[in-house]
């Protein structure tokens, strides 16, 4: 059982206690899902590059132009190898007897608490590996131009996976018990 750790007053129900702290595995990992925005930031890049280069050999500065379209295909491929670990480095879980936590601070978007409540109904799932995740929710988001996708949310790339799966099994059992009662 964790301490109670200064900076939850407020926000912590009456008599609510932290049973657990975490922070995702924040190193360099690369998913089969990143193949494919790597490869088209890469042929992006690439194209720009080889457009730059064509230009620049008619003279002047027309060249220039290219330098948006190269930029963006480098972002493109930083963002997909190298944008999951620097956003876990950056986000922090913390697991109580009735919720669980997601809280994150990025410069651009500033500081961020999300809480997800854990009931009997709340369908979990532990995905294997070291790091292992416990997911506990699903939820839409929308990308470009509308399109709608869904996103698990959860305790991912945790080192106790299979542990806090248990805590998380032990607060739907103590709430089941409590609705019983």
């Amino acid at each position: 059982m964790a301490e109670q750790s200064t900076g939850w007053e407020g926000i912590l129900d009456a008599g609510e206690r932290i049973i657990w702290q975490g922070r995702p595995d924040p190193s360099f990992h690369v998913s089969p899902k990143k193949l494919f925005p790597t490869l088209f930031g890469l042929g992006f890049a690439g194209f720009a590059l080889f457009w730059m280069a064509m230009a620049a050999q008619s003279g002047g500065g027309f060249w220039m132009f290219g330098l948006i379209h190269f930029s963006v295909g480098l972002w493109l491929t930083g963002n997909s190898l190298f944008g999951e670990s620097l956003r876990h480095r950056r986000t922090w879980y913390t697991l109580t007897d009735k919720r669980a936590f997601i809280a994150t601070d990025f410069p651009w978007k500033g500081r961020q608490l999300d809480s997800y409540a854990l009931t009997p109904a709340t369908r979990l799932s532990l995905r294997g590996g070291l790091p292992g995740s416990v997911i506990f929710a699903r939820e839409e988001r929308r990308g470009n131009k509308g399109r709608r996708y869904m996103v698990d949310i959860g305790f991912h790339r945790i080192g106790d996976a299979e542990k806090v799966y248990e805590l998380m099994r032990g607060v739907q059992r103590a709430h089941g018990a409590e609705a019983e009662a």
